[in-house]
């Protein structure tokens, strides 16, 4: 029987990327988001906002009843607020933190069972941002830390039953804006990130065979940029 994978936020950017290459790799695909597309051979569009509670309760019940559980879980909704701390409102902040980090705790209270019993694996998705910032991005570097330290937080509580990991990416281009040549030769690796870049490295931490001795840990997909040194 195939596995099953929820991915939240797989609308677009890397979301969709990751509930497409979940179905080439033969997985079926709950694929949640407020604006979910359309579907396609094992992929299952369904509307839900992953900081809800209700909704990831719906969400638990559905994957209950058409699939009969879950292998895995993908974290990856995410929403930012750029404002001056100053200006950023009580309900924008709680918005950010409610969408991608609320919508984790939501998963391990009501996923992480269905999880157990297949000792399934959850991926949540952070960012770089969690270690480094720019102006005015307090709620988006305070939800993905976050996410850093209730990664390892429940890897710690679900095991050894679930294993659970993060991905921060760095800089992924997920828009049809044109890129300079100096946005990719800031890089390292020579080239600005690529939403495929994300999708493969959860499918890695999705295989049992490849990632299975791989628990609590946060993977840099980043193109070096947080290892280089930058003098101004």
């Amino acid at each position: 029987m195939a596995k099953t994978a929820l991915v939240t936020g797989a609308g677009r950017g890397i979301g969709r990327a990751v509930a497409a290459r979940l179905v080439a790799d033969g997985w079926r695909v709950l694929a949640a988001d407020l604006e979910p597309g359309t579907g396609g051979e094992d992929l299952y569009p369904v509307r839900a906002d992953a900081g809800d509670e209700a909704d990831v309760a719906r969400l638990a019940q559905e994957a209950e009843d058409r699939f009969g559980g879950l292998d895995l879980v993908v974290c990856n909704a995410g929403i930012m607020v750029r404002k001056p701390v100053t200006e950023l409102a009580f309900d924008e902040w709680r918005r950010v933190v409610d969408t991608n980090l609320t919508a984790l705790y939501l998963a391990g209270r009501h996923l992480a069972p269905l999880l157990r019993r297949r000792k399934g694996s959850l991926v949540a998705v952070a960012s770089t941002r969690a270690h480094m910032s720019e102006p005015d991005t307090e709620a988006y570097a305070a939800t993905k830390g976050g996410i850093v330290a209730l990664t390892h937080a429940l890897a710690v509580s679900l095991g050894p039953d679930v294993r659970v990991n993060c991905i921060s990416p760095g800089w992924i281009h997920t828009s049809d804006e044109p890129l300079s040549v100096a946005d990719h030769r800031q890089h390292p690796a020579g080239r600005v990130g690529r939403p495929d870049d994300v999708a493969e490295m959860i499918s890695f931490l999705a295989d049992e065979r490849k990632a299975g001795f791989v628990t609590g840990a946060e993977f840099v997909v980043d193109g070096g940029m947080t290892r280089k040194m930058i003098y101004v």
